[in-house]
C-alpha cells in the first residue's frame, strides 16, 4: 500500500504510514473497495468502517484517555465554541459577604 502523502510502500493493515505518519486509506471488510481515511462508511457497499467500540466494553474496564487513543478512532463531533468571560467591577468587595 502506498502513501498518497509521501510514497512510501507500507504493509497491508497498517493504519498510518511508517515513514510520515499520515493516515492510509483503508479497506471495507465487507466488500475490500479501498475508502479514504476518516471516512466512516464504504462508498461502495455502504458498510460501517470503525469498529463499534461501546458495544464490548465492561463497567470495570478503565476509561480510555485521549493521549493513548489515535485520532482515527475518537467518537463524537468537533464544534466551534466562543467562551465570554466578564468580570463586574467591585464583584470582589460584593462577593466577600456572601455564603459559598
Amino acid at each position: 500500500m502506498n502513501c498518497a502523502k509521501c510514497g512510501a510502500d507500507n504493509r497491508e493493515g497498517r493504519k498510518f504510514c511508517a515513514k510520515c505518519a499520515a493516515p492510509l486509506a483503508r479497506s471495507c471488510p465487507q466488500c475490500g473497495a479501498s475508502n479514504e481515511p476518516g471516512e466512516d462508511f464504504c462508498g461502495e457497499c455502504a458498510a460501517p468502517l470503525r469498529q463499534p467500540t461501546g458495544a464490548s466494553k465492561k463497567p470495570n474496564d478503565a476509561p480510555i484517555r485521549v493521549a493513548d487513543t489515535p485520532a482515527e478512532n475518537l467518537e463524537g463531533e468537533r464544534k466551534t465554541v466562543t467562551a465570554l468571560f466578564a468580570d463586574i467591577k467591585g464583584s470582589t468587595e460584593l462577593e466577600q459577604d456572601l455564603d459559598p
